[in-house]
């Protein structure tokens, strides 16, 4: 289990993320009475982790529930240009997670293609025409182990399991494919920028009644089609050190490393790739020491594992929906 490390947050702040991660529309009257704390307190760690630690609730779209193509690019750049790469890459709605790797030379990023025209313009003509773009690697995504509706922060285990049934929203899930309308458009404009907005304002978006968007997000969300997230900088755990791991396995033991590098508590994100590697992973960590004790334990020893590439993060773009402040 997880022990957060800070001076700055403590374990009313853990609780409030994790609760967060439960129910990211969760009222902070509802929070508060299942942490045992006041409103007023809950409102006031919330408005600090915003100021001081990146927090911030959205909507996103589950492209591994909806059936849609997802990748994840890794592009080298000649010296100087990555910044103003990865800026112009976080402008765009279909690119999230965008970072600087390898000592600010390579350009990491996730792209969720709405419709196949927009991965052939990014990758076959945007991206090659752009100068200082050395090379483009496109690594498809084949199998979520873990992320999107998964949290990091629930391997802290800062809940008991009476206070997640408690939070969890109502309803239960929808089996079958899920579906996204056009109509919903409008709806997710607004929750992907603000994941907690109030039912007036999404009916002022939508032209729908309160009760109609109340009933389709609630939808939207028992069917996966859409889940709530969050996000914030993991220094405010005291895991500021981030990377990004090509992982390749035996075939035969794809499936069961996958799903062991899930189970670790520092990895925050896991999926199975084509490409040279098969597995791509986000792992996060106290220190440069965490990450070397990571690779040469947990990782290392993990039968199947045949070789592994280390990418640390110099610093985040963007993260979800927004590209982060310089």
């Amino acid at each position: 289990m997880l022990k957060m490390e800070s001076d700055t947050f403590d374990q009313v702040d853990l609780r409030l993320l994790s609760a967060l991660a439960v129910d990211g529309r969760a009222s902070f009257s509802r929070i508060a009475a299942v942490l045992g704390v006041s409103d007023q307190t809950i409102a006031r760690r919330y408005r600090r982790l915003a100021a001081q630690g990146g927090l911030r609730v959205v909507a996103m779209r589950d492209a591994s529930r909806l059936g849609q193509d997802q990748w994840m690019l890794r592009i080298r750049c000649a010296p100087d240009s990555a910044l103003a790469i990865g800026e112009a890459l976080a402008r765009r709605p279909d690119t999230y997670w965008i970072g600087l790797a390898s000592g600010g030379t390579e350009v990491l990023c996730l792209t969720r293609p709405l419709t196949p025209g927009d991965h052939d313009e990014l990758l076959l003509g945007k991206l090659p025409r752009t100068p200082n773009v050395v090379e483009i690697r496109a690594h498809q995504l084949l199998h979520r182990f873990y992320g999107g509706a998964d949290s990091w922060i629930s391997k802290f285990a800062a809940l008991t399991d009476d206070q997640i049934a408690a939070l969890r929203p109502a309803g239960e899930p929808v089996p079958g494919p899920a579906r996204l309308e056009p109509g919903d458009e409008p709806l997710l404009a607004v929750l992907e920028q603000d994941g907690r907005a109030a039912y007036p304002e999404l009916q002022r978006a939508t032209g729908r009644s309160e009760s109609s968007v109340k009933r389709r997000l609630a939808a939207l969300r028992a069917s996966g089609a859409v889940y709530i997230d969050v996000e914030y900088r993991s220094e405010v755990l005291g895991h500021p050190v981030a990377a990004t791991l090509w992982v390749t396995a035996a075939p035969a033991a794809l499936h069961s490393v996958g799903e062991a590098l899930a189970r670790h508590e520092e990895t925050a994100w896991v999926s199975a790739t084509a490409g040279p590697s098969n597995l791509a992973v986000t792992a996060l960590f106290r220190s440069t020491a965490g990450l070397y004790a990571y690779l040469s334990g947990p990782l290392g020893g993990l039968a199947g594992v045949q070789h592994v590439e280390t990418t640390p993060f110099l610093r985040q773009v963007k993260k979800l929906t927004y590209p982060m402040p310089r």
